[in-house]
């Protein structure tokens, strides 16, 4: 752990609500992730956990409330915005285009353009291509070619395309959503060392999991919600797995 960024400050959320018509579904959340930290979101469904994330990754917007990124304050219109500022999210049934190429879905919604007099505005392929490959490589991911479509890849893989795409594009914090659902056990213990490597870079996770063993091996720090507020938020050494199985039980 690189312990010079631990009390660096990168995300705040202040006194947070969202209604969905008469749903109170987020109620004065406060939230702070520092740089390279592992948080642990556990709680019931319905507990507000993917409304957070949500406003969070700007797929909905904020009723009421603060939030600051880097320390400055920001409005998160949308996916976009995010994704500039940093933030990046991995989803269980994965935000990825099945048909398309992996050396694609790693620079989907970022793809370089090549500008030259005849090729104005073409995809440069070639770079997508061998980049693709070297960020997979990182990641510890052998994979045979960029071209393969994504649906041949099996759930681990495709989990660690989406890592490597977030690690190329130098994100600064990670959005986990039960990132090791329909996982086998071998690629689940990738998936976590992932999350660890990432931490050791500075980058910042949420990881949300139903698995508290995983969330309390990986966590530094945990935070639980019930009916759309924040019940919880402690050091991961205050806590064993049997407590966070009864707080939330």
């Amino acid at each position: 752990k690189m312990t010079n960024n631990s009390n660096i400050e990168l995300l705040k959320c202040s006194q947070l609500n969202k209604w969905y018509g008469n749903l109170h579904a987020l109620k004065d959340v406060d939230l702070t992730i520092n740089k390279g930290e592992v948080i642990g979101l556990i709680g019931d469904n319905g507990a507000g956990k993917s409304t957070l994330i949500k406003i969070i990754c700007g797929v909905h917007n904020l009723d009421k409330g603060e939030i600051f990124f880097e320390g400055n304050k920001i409005k998160i219109k949308n996916p976009k915005t995010a994704m500039n500022l940093g933030i990046e999210t991995i989803h269980q049934y994965n935000t990825m285009f099945q048909e398309m190429s992996i050396a694609r879905n790693v620079f989907i919604g970022r793809e370089p353009k090549k500008f030259g007099l005849k090729s104005f505005g073409i995809l440069d392929e070639e770079k997508m291509n061998t980049e693709s490959m070297q960020a997979i490589k990182e990641v510890g991911l052998d994979l045979r070619s960029p071209h393969i479509p994504v649906k041949e890849l099996s759930g681990g893989e495709r989990q660690g395309v989406s890592i490597a795409r977030s690690m190329y594009f130098k994100s600064k914090m990670l959005i986990l959503d039960e990132p090791t659902n329909h996982l086998s056990v071998k690629e689940t213990l990738k998936v976590l060392e992932y999350v660890k490597s990432l931490s050791s870079m500075g980058i910042s996770s949420i990881f949300i999991s139903h698995n508290l063993y995983h969330i309390h091996e990986i966590a530094d720090r945990i935070v639980g919600m019930a009916r759309g507020e924040k019940v919880c938020d402690m050091n991961k050494s205050e806590t064993t797995v049997n407590e966070l199985i009864k707080l939330i039980g």
